[in-house]
């Protein structure tokens, strides 16, 4: 008889953030995988459990899928988690859970905590359509791009962010968006827990006058409404995406779509005068 895997959902923050289930069903099964054992260790420690972990993370997950998926295949029955959250979401998971789907082995969720779906309770923007776009790009030609592709987007759109990348990926976000509302959450659930609104440029300007910038983050930025160009002019709008990294052809390809202009027309426009 073929076992079981539960993917189990844990706190993000609070250890308090846990489902009677949850706890209740790491208990039961045979092992738990999990990105760092030392991590999910405090949790087990805080709640008596004493399940064996198997670690799981990015760096092995290809050959400890293997492994652990000829235990399923045995009858054993695991629990996947994420260090925080809901496994899967920015974090490794999809090839045990594919490669299970296929063998005809039962996968089960417990549902729990997310900082994306905390994230948007709080932030006051419009929650009926929401696009979550993971880690935006480190780079700032590709971070960019990015916004960019989405930024006619009729949906709220979601990111997580590093402590290290915030500033810039605001200073970005303000060009390519505009002045329309951001929200930014950090360290959800936890002592410190802040969440900033305003236009990107003033959460940019209130985080850089920091002594340090610290936490987990989850960026929420307004659906468009179709006024961020404003008055801007074709030959405006292209300098201002060359501004924000943009090469000047995509620039030019992006705002003839945007305005419904023939690409090649805004490109004679703007090299002839």
């Amino acid at each position: 008889m073929l076992g079981i895997l539960y993917v189990v959902s844990t706190p993000i923050g609070n250890l308090e953030d846990i489902t009677y289930r949850a706890v209740r069903i790491l208990k039961e099964v045979d092992w738990i995988a999990c990105e760092d054992t030392r991590t999910t260790g405090h949790l087990l420690h805080h709640y008596g459990i004493q399940t064996r972990m198997v670690s799981y993370h990015d760096h092995n997950e290809a050959e400890r899928s293997k492994e652990l998926f000829a235990r399923l295949i045995a009858g054993e029955k695991g629990a996947l988690v994420s260090d925080a959250g809901t496994p899967l979401i920015s974090d490794p998971g999809f090839r045990i859970v594919r490669g299970a789907l296929e063998a005809g082995i039962r996968v089960e969720p417990l549902p729990g905590p997310s900082a994306i779906l905390a994230a948007l309770a709080v932030s006051g923007l419009p929650t009926d359509q929401f696009h979550f776009g993971g880690f935006l790009p480190p780079k700032q030609g590709a971070r960019t791009r990015v916004l960019e592709a989405l930024r006619n987007e009729d949906a709220t759109l979601v990111f997580y962010e590093t402590p290290h990348r915030i500033v810039e990926a605001l200073a970005d976000i303000a060009a390519t968006m505009g002045p329309r509302e951001v929200v930014v959450a950090r360290e959800l659930t936890k002592l410190h827990e802040e969440v900033l609104r305003g236009t990107a440029d003033q959460i940019r300007a209130t985080l850089d006058a920091r002594d340090s910038v610290r936490g987990e983050f989850v960026v929420l930025i307004a659906k468009a409404t179709g006024s961020e160009e404003g008055g801007l002019s074709v030959e405006d709008a292209i300098t201002r995406l060359e501004a924000a990294g943009v090469p000047r052809m995509d620039a030019i390809k992006t705002v003839a779509k945007e305005r419904g202009l023939n690409k090649r027309d805004v490109y004679k426009l703007v090299n002839t005068k």
